[in-house]
This record gives structure tokens, sequence and C-alpha cells, in this order.
């Protein structure tokens, strides 16, 4: 079969084509001009489309402060050209490309006369209008006509706004999340190779803590046939001064340790040495990361004790540390850029999505979990501890364990930190500490306020969260 010519190959990668913009300034309108930017670390692609959605340019620029201002002057040109009196920006929230050039767009004086508006969008709102259209590739040309395609679309979220009162705190708080993900896959790392060089050591558990200084020390100290052939007393010995006193019975332990050591797989022993040297290094790791995150705390605690009182006040709920806290704060902002507090679970994913079609209706809802992948993690891991300490959260958490059959701690722990969204909500917009069920009278009239109202939730989206 002969091959297609290759200029009609190409051809097929190129996004559905608008008409030639006019030759002729079509006169002072309205409606936005539209423009899309793909940012990368060197560079902008931008493609701009006029009011009825045609391509009115397309270019390229560096991604610095130079190439910056050479965009913003070339749309002041295009503007004047065609006769455009307001513009609307997107770009795709990917790494941290897109971070200087949307704070300069937004306030540069050059577009003040075109007063910009900037949106952010999730990748996936993009990724998901190219499913649309069947003929396409992937060029940062083709990416820049996409983003302003989902301009046009509309149905926008809010625009984006430099927020310097949270923006440090936002930054401290992201940083933790990815050393704490760091952390976790660590230490998965490790007990992998743990069960390679020590099989029946996850089995017992002996220390609780796998990562705790007497159990790194006798990882370190011993292999399995050493611990095996070791005396009983001195192994006694070393876990009561490595453990400074505060085993009951360190004899006990000891026994416990030989018997999963005799119970072990054995290890060839050319293997003792590479797997001693790894899992060294990753308890070395383990170790930084974890001092890492004890001063990220302490910096996060110091950041958020600057803020006002008001826009901190869910400091008071029980078991809402400074750490969790300031998370739920730097990802929220100011809570009257929000319509309700479902819009603020929406922003988080935790939202069920319900399964429907004709007379069937399905008994479980799928969690969405789109949005702010910061704050869905902030809430779930502070309604974690909310429920540790807080009686009102605790008896909600049990009764949505009871209830669920299946992944019952995950599920009943979404569900809980669902309800603390709608505390959150209230304290936030009442400025008002937390209190106890039985003294919230100051609440119940702080709701009837008009600033305080809220429209209700649908009676079909309730009983959506309840399937979850």
């Amino acid at each position: 079969m002969p091959r297609r010519p290759r200029a009609a190959a190409s051809a097929q990668i190129e996004p559905p084509q608008s008409p030639s913009p006019p030759t002729e300034p079509l006169g002072p309108t309205d409606s936005p001009a539209l423009l899309g930017l793909d940012v990368s670390q060197a560079e902008v692609v931008a493609c701009l489309f006029l009011p009825d959605g045609r391509v009115a340019a397309r270019w390229t620029e560096p991604n610095n402060q130079p190439g910056a201002r050479a965009l913003a002057e070339r749309l002041v040109g295009l503007a004047n050209k065609h006769g455009l009196r307001r513009i609307r920006i997107g770009l795709e929230a990917t790494n941290l490309y897109w971070w200087h050039l949307a704070c300069f767009l937004k306030s540069t004086p050059l577009l003040s006369a075109l007063t910009p508006e900037v949106y952010l969008f999730n990748p996936r709102l993009v990724s998901g209008l190219k499913k649309a259209y069947s003929d396409h590739g992937k060029t940062d040309r083709i990416d820049a006509w996409f983003i302003a395609e989902r301009l046009r679309i509309g149905r926008l979220p809010a625009p984006f706004e430099v927020d310097l009162t949270y923006a440090p705190l936002q930054r401290l708080t992201r940083f933790r999340f990815h050393l704490a993900k760091t952390l976790a896959r660590e230490k998965n790392y490790f007990l992998t190779f743990l069960f390679l060089k020590f099989s029946a050591f996850g089995q017992v558990e002996p220390f609780g803590d796998s990562f705790g200084a007497t159990s790194s020390a006798l990882l370190e100290e011993f292999t399995t046939e050493e611990l095996v052939a070791a005396p009983l007393e001195d192994l006694a010995r070393f876990l009561d001064e490595q453990g400074r006193g505060h085993f009951e019975n360190p004899t006990e332990l000891a026994e416990t340790l030989q018997r999963a050591a005799r119970d072990s797989y054995r290890l060839d022993k050319v293997l003792d040495q590479p797997m001693t040297l790894i899992l060294g290094t990753t308890m070395a790791t383990i170790k930084t990361l974890q001092h890492q995150i004890q001063e990220v705390d302490k910096t996060i605690a110091r950041e958020l004790e600057a803020l006002p009182l008001e826009r901190r006040i869910i400091r008071s709920i029980p078991g809402l540390g400074p750490v969790w806290t300031a998370g739920l704060v730097a990802e929220i902002g100011n809570i009257h850029d929000h319509d309700n507090e479902a819009s603020i679970a929406k922003l988080a994913g935790l939202v069920w999505h319900p399964c429907q079609s004709g007379s069937f209706e399905a008994e479980d809802a799928n969690l969405a979990k789109s949005g702010n992948a910061y704050l869905r993690y902030y809430l779930v891991e502070g309604a974690n501890s909310v429920r540790q300490h807080c009686p009102e959260y605790r008896e909600y958490y049990e009764a949505k364990l009871a209830q669920s059959p299946k992944h019952a701690h995950k599920r009943a722990l979404v569900l809980t930190a669902r309800k603390l969204v709608r505390l959150i909500d209230t304290l936030l917009r009442a400025g008002m500490a937390y209190q106890a069920p039985e003294t919230r009278q100051d609440w119940k009239e702080a709701r009837t306020r008009p600033h305080a109202a809220r429209p209700g939730t649908p009676r079909r989206a309730r009983l959506a969260g309840a399937a979850g």
C-alpha cells in the first residue's frame, strides 16, 4: 500500500482552523478577546482569538521579564488593530512556570486599558477538551489554541488574583506536602528491602514504629544471623540502653526479636552488605526528611501567627494544630471568595457524582478527587486529627465507620472531612471560635445575619453525598 504524502499527514495534527482574520479592523467591541498561553520553562506560545472566535495571531516569546513585556506590547498593538477593549488570558497551572507571567499580565500598566482577566486552568480541563476533537497532535502551538478555545467555551473558574497575604504560607505548606509524600515513599522503600533482610520483622512489629531510634539501632547493629546467635542477656541490655529504659520488659522483647529472626527467610551472604548499605542509606534519608519537616513546621507556625486572628480562627477547633490550620487557610484564602461551603468542597474534590441512567441508580457514588489536591490533603489529614480530639467528630466518624461496607476507614475519614468543611466555612464567615455543640446559640444567630447566609445544598446532592 502506498504511503500517504507527508504533507497530508502533518495536516492532521493541526487543530480545527478558524477563518482568517479580516484585514480591516472590526471596530470597537465590548466582547473580550481570548488569549491562550502555553507556558514552558524557556518560552511562551501565544494564540489570540478575536471575540468572534477567529484566530488573530500566533507567536512565541521567551519566558522571562523582557519576553513578558514584549508579549504585552504585542497585545496592545493587536488590540489597537482590531478595536479590542477587553481581553481574557488563559494559562494551564502546571509546575510554577506560569507564576511570574500570570502576576505580570495581571498587574502590568501596559494592559490596564484592556482590563485583563487571567484564568488558571486545571490541566484536566484542557486535556478533556482535546478529546472532543478527533484529529490533533501535541505541540505547544496546538496547546495554546486549545487553551484559547477553553476560554471561548466559558464556564470559567474564578479569575486569578495575586494575594500576597497567603502566598508565603501556601508555598510553605505545599512544600511540606511534598516532603510528607517523599517521606512516605522512602519509608515504603525501606520496608520493602527490610523484608529481604529480616522478613518476619514487619510481621511481629516489635517496636510499633519501625523507624524509631531503637529499631534503627538494632537493624544497623545486627544481621539476622547475629541476632539469633546473640546471648539473650546482652540483647536485652542493648535494647534497654537504646530505649533509655522505656521498655517494660526488655528480656521479653529480646525473645520476640530472636524468634522473629529464626522464623525469617535466610538471605545469601553475598547480599548482606548490599542490603545493609541500602537500608542504612535509606534510613539516613528518612531521618533527614523528618528533621526537615520539623524545621518547616516551625516556620509554618510562625507564618500562621503573623496572620490576623479572624483569618486563622479555625485554629480553635480541637485537634486542628498549626500545620493543618495553615494548610487549610493557605488553600482556602479569603472565605468570601467562595460562594458557600459546597464550593469549597468542590474545590477540594470532596464531592460525589451520582451515577444514574433511566430507572437505574448506582448505590455507590465515586468521590470526584478533582480540584485542589493540597486542600483535599489538609482537609483529610486535619479531619483525622480532629476526630481523635473532638468528641463530636469522633462520634460522627465512628457512625460512618459502622455504616461503610468496604474501605471503612477511608470512607469514614473522607465523610468526616466533608463535615469539617461546613464547620470551617461557618467559623471563617462568622469570625467566631469553635464552640461545643451545647453552646452554639451564637452560631445560630450568626447564620441568620445577611452576610453569613448561604444557599442550602440541594436534596439530590445531599443524597449523592450520603451514598459515598
